[in-house]
């Protein structure tokens, strides 16, 4: 068993959603947002007329779990959905998943 942890732009995460129903997962998992700094650095925002720089960029945080034979299937269609070739389009992780003890 394996957790994918994907952090991907915010406009993209509705798509994975509706994917994932397709999937083979053990447990949807969960879906945060947040915010990301990293080389894209900063962007410039508009507000009433004046320009801002936002040193955090919004992103979203989603942890999946699926069985070890799908990850990388799953892995290839997040990064289907997700990749614009821009920079700032996120990072995937794979690790081992931690089972709880009950």
């Amino acid at each position: 068993m394996k957790a994918i942890i994907a952090v991907v732009r915010p406009h993209i995460i509705d798509k994975l959603l509706s994917e994932m129903t397709a999937w083979n997962l053990a447990d949807i998992g969960y879906v945060t947002a947040v915010r990301g700094y990293g080389r894209q650095k900063n962007y410039l925002n508009e507000y009433r007329g004046s320009e801002y720089s936002t040193a955090y960029l919004p992103k979203v945080f989603l942890m999946l779990y699926a069985a070890d034979e799908h990850v990388d299937e799953i892995v290839a269609k997040i990064i289907e959905i997700a990749r614009t070739g821009r920079m700032g389009d996120g990072k995937i992780f794979i690790i081992e998943a931690l089972t709880p003890k009950v």
